[in-house]
């Protein structure tokens, strides 16, 4: 298992450098290719577009195995690396960069979905973490090294390094991932059923204003420290390392907790938190020293929602599991251009970026009734149709892991190595039973926590 997760974290770690690495690069896009800044800003708008275009892959990825599936959208990335490497004019990297983006939300949900079936029995949200992981060590370690890079040799050489990385990703990932078969296939118009109930747009709303509000601050985050808290701007850069670092901890704390509690429940620890954070910076910002506690612990917690949300949104859509992280990745990078957008408004109208908190504090709040209404109405259901769904594949897995090893013995014995007879199909089915029957009994109690408010 763990080979698999860490192949997944490395692809993680080039996904995530190929999104942010840009953000440090701007100012060398406007000197080799002589546009403004604000024009190559929209190399990160055609990064995004390409996430949103690129989750329609997921509709008609059903039929694939999933270990071909996503090793087929590394190759996109990697192609995508190698047309940003040797990009020859704006429109062009433009182009790359929206074939750098198709393959973002893809590779996260299937490796959500990967990562929750190779763990073992209750451990699959820290699975889910570790593979997130990848990401958050991207903003540490990734950006500064593309900056650097930029500096001193070409703005080129992190897309050439990162072609290099994922060549081995994509080798690590056939190499190490077993053979996961394919999903279940209802048929094209069966993996929307899930959309029929209210539960995955109480979640996608969360994780829309929700995690929009907290990156409303991540993307303000230079002014707000240097303007409002008084920060140096030459402590910046070391500033966003310790966030970077905050977001790797966070993420794996928030994974371990979301096996212990409900997805839910630590999501809405981590907003309410994260809302009081926010207040505190609104009216105490100017204190420098809790100032910087309060960035940090919210910043961090970006990437402490990643794992929780990730995991209530596949519990939420049985048999469109598919659909359903591609709608969450799509609700995630829709949120963020929305909290950006949104975060920037006050300083356009002349207020001080002080006030881009307020908005902040604004969205979290909306986000938090959201899922907080989810959490009351629709989460114990949802939480004990998923334990009936890990019953039945356990009952399943044991059956045919019998099976086998009564083929193996039969196959023993003839060639007469063995005396004993075999365990007759009575036995097997004395085995298995009890299972089933937890199964049964964990679909009974999801539809006595069924609130049938859909």
């Amino acid at each position: 298992m763990i080979k698999g997760l860490i192949a997944l974290a490395f692809g993680a770690l080039s996904f995530g450098v190929s999104e942010f690495v840009v953000m440090g690069l701007l100012p060398y896009f406007a000197m080799d290719f002589d546009v403004e800044i604000a024009t190559a800003g929209h190399t990160i708008s055609a990064y995004a577009f390409g996430v949103c275009f690129g989750v329609f892959y997921m509709m008609f990825s059903r039929k694939l195995n999933l270990k071909l599936s996503i090793c087929i959208v590394v190759f996109c990335h990697l192609l995508g690396m190698v047309l940003t490497a040797v990009a020859s004019d704006f429109i062009f990297l433009l182009i790359a960069r929206f074939i750098s983006g198709l393959p973002h939300g893809c590779f996260f949900g299937l490796g959500a979905i990967i990562a929750s079936r190779i763990a073992t029995a209750g451990h699959g949200s820290s699975a889910m973490a570790l593979m997130l992981a990848g990401q958050t060590v991207s903003n540490v370690f990734g950006v500064p090294l593309g900056t650097a890079l930029a500096h001193n040799f070409s703005w080129r050489a992190i897309f050439v390094l990162m072609t290099i990385w994922a060549v081995l990703v994509l080798l690590s990932l056939w190499r190490w991932l077993p053979d996961l078969g394919k999903m279940e296939d209802h048929g094209f118009m069966k993996q929307f059923e899930f959309l029929k109930k209210r539960a995955p747009y109480l979640i996608g709303l969360s994780i829309l204003l929700g995690n929009g509000g907290l990156f409303c601050l991540q993307s303000y985050v230079s002014p707000i420290l240097t303007d409002f808290m008084g920060l140096d701007l030459a402590y910046v850069p070391t500033v966003l390392i310790v966030m970077g670092i905050a977001m790797t901890i966070y993420n794996l704390i928030a994974g371990r907790l979301s096996d212990i509690f409900t997805p839910a429940q630590v999501s809405l620890a981590i907003f309410i938190s994260c809302i009081a954070a926010a207040i505190c910076i609104f009216f105490f910002g100017n204190m420098l020293w809790l100032g910087l506690v309060l960035m940090v612990y919210c910043t961090g917690c970006l990437f402490g929602l990643s794992t929780p949300q990730q995991v209530s949104i596949l519990r939420v859509s049985p048999g469109g599991e598919l659909i359903g992280v591609a709608f969450g990745q799509v609700a995630f990078n829709f949120g963020n251009a929305v909290g950006a957008f949104l975060g920037g408004l006050p300083m356009e109208h002349g207020y001080g970026v002080q006030y881009t908190v307020a908005v902040s504090v604004g969205l979290m709040s909306l986000g938090t009734l959201a899922l907080l209404f989810f959490s009351l109405k629709d989460e114990a259901y949802f939480t004990a149709l998923y334990k009936a769904a890990q019953q039945k594949r356990m009952a399943e897995a044991r059956a045919a892991a019998e099976k086998a090893l009564a083929i193996n013995i039969e196959a023993d014995r003839d060639h007469g190595t063995l005396s004993v007879s075999v365990a007759n199909n009575a036995d097997e089915h004395q085995h298995a039973e009890p299972t089933n029957a937890v199964a049964e009994t964990s679909a009974q109690e999801a539809m006595a926590a069924y609130t049938p408010r859909q």
